[in-house]
Parts: C-alpha cells; sequence; structure tokens
C-alpha cells in the first residue's frame, strides 16, 4: 500500500463550484445544484512532494483524483526492472482511471514537482452519476479523451520518427498548458529528457540530439528546461508530414 506519510490529506474543505479548473476537471458543464452534490463527495485535497508516489501498481483501487496544482508522471515497471513512462498529468486532469477494471491500480503515479489533488471516491461517484446524467456524461467524455490519448501515442510509437515523435509532443503539451492559461510558445519541462525518451519510445540520446537539432533549425529556443517555440508552423509541418 502507498506510504501514509507520502500523502498529507489538507485540512480545508474542496469546492468544486468555485475552483478555477472545474471548466477543465470532472465538473465541466454541471448545474449549480449538481456541483453543490459533487462538493459534498469531493471533501479532501492530499498534497503529493516531488518524488512521491500518489498510488504504485498493485494498490487497492478506491478514488480518482483530480490533479488540482503540480505536475505527475505515470510509469510502469518492465521485467527488465526499467520504469517505463505512460503519460503525463497537469492540473485539471484525473489520475487513478488504470483501477477501474480490476480494482487495482496497474501503475505508478509519481509526483514530478510538489502537487495537489482532490480526492473522488469511487464507489460513491458512481452512484451519484446513476442519480444525474450530466455527471456521468462527463465522466465518460474523460475516459473517452483517456483512450483517444492513448491510440495517439501508439502512432506516435508505431509509424513517426524522432522528430515527428518530440514535435508531436511539444505540441500537445503547450496546447495542454494553454488550456489552463498558460502560455502557448513558452513552458518550462516538468519531466526529464531521459523521462521524454521513455514515453516517446526514444533513447536519451536521440532525445537531446533532437531538441539540439530543433535549436539549430530555428524551430525552438532550449535553456535547459526552459523551452520556447519559436516556429510552431515548422513544428505543426513535421507532424503533418508524418500523416502523408
Amino acid at each position: 500500500m502507498t506510504d501514509a506519510t507520502q500523502l498529507k490529506p489538507d485540512a480545508f474543505k474542496v469546492a468544486c463550484s468555485s475552483c478555477n479548473l472545474r471548466e477543465l476537471c470532472l465538473p465541466v458543464g454541471l448545474a449549480r445544484p449538481d456541483l453543490e452534490r459533487l462538493d459534498a463527495l469531493v471533501a479532501t485535497r492530499r498534497s503529493v512532494a516531488r518524488g512521491d508516489m500518489l498510488f504504485r501498481a498493485g494498490d487497492a483501487f478506491q478514488s480518482l483524483y483530480a490533479v488540482r496544482t503540480g505536475f505527475f508522471k505515470t510509469c510502469v515497471s518492465s521485467e527488465d526492472g526499467r520504469d517505463q513512462v505512460t503519460g503525463f498529468q497537469m492540473a485539471g486532469e484525473l489520475l487513478g482511471l488504470d483501477g477501474i477494471s480490476n480494482d487495482r491500480h496497474s501503475c505508478d503515479a509519481v509526483a514530478l514537482e510538489d502537487s495537489q489533488v482532490c480526492i473522488i471516491p469511487y464507489g460513491q461517484l458512481e452512484s451519484l452519476s446513476r442519480e444525474f446524467t450530466d455527471l456521468q456524461h462527463q465522466f465518460h467524455k474523460i475516459m473517452s479523451r483517456e483512450i483517444v490519448r492513448d491510440h495517439g501515442v501508439m502512432l506516435l510509437l508505431g509509424s513517426m520518427r524522432a522528430e515527428e515523435r518530440l514535435a508531436a509532443f511539444l505540441m500537445n503539451l503547450t496546447q495542454r498548458l494553454q488550456a489552463r492559461g498558460f502560455s502557448a510558445s513558452s513552458l518550462i519541462l516538468r519531466m526529464t529528457r531521459e523521462e521524454i525518451g521513455s514515453y516517446l519510445g526514444l533513447k536519451l540520446e536521440t532525445v537531446s540530439r533532437t531538441f539540439s537539432k530543433f535549436q539549430d533549425d530555428g524551430l525552438l529556443e532550449v535553456k535547459q528546461r526552459h523551452i520556447r517555440i519559436i516556429d510552431q508552423d515548422g513544428l505543426q509541418q513535421l507532424i503533418n508530414g508524418a500523416h502523408c
């Protein structure tokens, strides 16, 4: 089970109805009375320090977690002991969907920076979803979005060259950050290049070399983890070329 010392329940109550992420998270589109019922369900937050696990593969599945602040990665351990990164999650996105199928988590969720999550007990969420269809509909949309994202990763790994994979990753990341009010062209990578490589199926050396090539070609300005996209059209053309 997850070490309780790593997860600190915060004393204050969460209110989905007043959260600035409600248009990105589970409550999107819900009417005020339904939001108030969801407020009663999402009663606590937890703080997760950088490098700590929110849950581990094999832990009993009890809750979903909405990322309120911070950044996470999900990963699975391969037979040779290496970690394979399966996703990166930011504010307004859900963690824990992997546990629904067999009541146990199938991956680890690790905080890439000091983070905070809202705890959504799944059994109560199911009961509430049966009572009003808007919540059920939104939950199904979130699950569908995860399936589409998984298909996108399969496309990356199956048909794209290294440059196309990294370009698609950066464009996806900036689009998700822009939806949260951040710059569409400037970002700080919360993950290491090794973690990016694990996610994209690339060696660390290939990721570093591709970043350098993008900078030499005038597509990016790279200063360690600080990335500024100079030529979005150029990155998009790389991605479009992969589908030709």
